[in-house]
This record gives C-alpha cells, structure tokens and sequence, in this order.
C-alpha cells in the first residue's frame, strides 16, 4: 500500500477543457484583443491547497465539481522544512479518479491519480549546474 502524507500545500490546478469548451474559447478570443487577454486567468486555472499526497496521487480541494477521468496539470511547491534544502517546485500531469462533496459546502475533494511529473527550475536562484555552466562559459 502506497504511503499517503497529510500535506496542506498550495496548488495551482489546470483542468483539461472539454471540446465545447475549446470552441467557445475560441469563438471569444477572436472577439477580443491581445491587450485584453493579458493579465487575465484562465477559466480552467484554480489556486487551493492539498490535503494529501502520496507518489502516486494527490487530494486537493475545488470550488467546483469535476468529473472522473477529467485530466489535469497541477503545480505544487513542496517548502524546505519538507525538502530539507530550498523549496521545490514540481508540476505534474494526473487523472481524476474520485470527486468528494460530503456536506454542502464550496470545498470539494478531488483525488487525481499522477500520470507524469516534472520538477521545475526555481526562478530566484541558481542550481550547481547552472552556476557550473556560467564558469565554464567565462
């Protein structure tokens, strides 16, 4: 039995849009300018948090319900009192498996299954390898 760890983390959570849904965004954004799109979210782009993870899936919290099978992208930073050094961001790919919604409430939960992951370069300081790289190239 895979190890599940209670982990209230902040999430970024992109869900696949359905083909009705690819249309009609195309539809809009031929309505609109480039000037109006910038800065704004995607509608399929939901910030919330964990409340467990494991190697293999993760349970987080929507304002909305989605359905099985639903794919999704979500972006978890893991701090360093986890990691045990700087905070690592990781972005992975997952499938919706079971969608929660015990009592009337906005938060319902979600359990993804993860397909694929990535980890993903810190934007504020520089890994070994790329201050190696920067010596080499001076």
């Amino acid at each position: 039995m895979m190890r599940r760890f209670d982990m209230r983390l902040p999430a970024i959570v992109r869900l696949e849009r359905t083909n009705e849904a690819r249309t009609n965004e195309a539809r809009t954004n031929e309505a609109r300018t480039n000037e109006e799109l910038i800065g704004e979210a995607p509608e399929n782009e939901f910030h919330t948090e964990t409340q467990n993870v494991s190697a293999r899936g993760v349970f987080f919290y929507l304002d909305r319900p989605v359905e099985a099978g639903t794919r999704c992208e979500v972006t978890l930073t893991f701090p360093p009192h986890i990691t045990l050094t700087d905070a690592v961001r990781v972005r992975f790919t997952a499938r919706v498996i079971r969608v929660e919604s015990p009592l009337p409430s906005l938060r319902i939960g979600t359990a993804a299954m993860i397909e694929d992951y990535e980890f993903l370069r810190s934007t504020g300081s520089s890994d070994f390898l790329t201050a190696l790289s920067r010596g080499a190239a001076n």
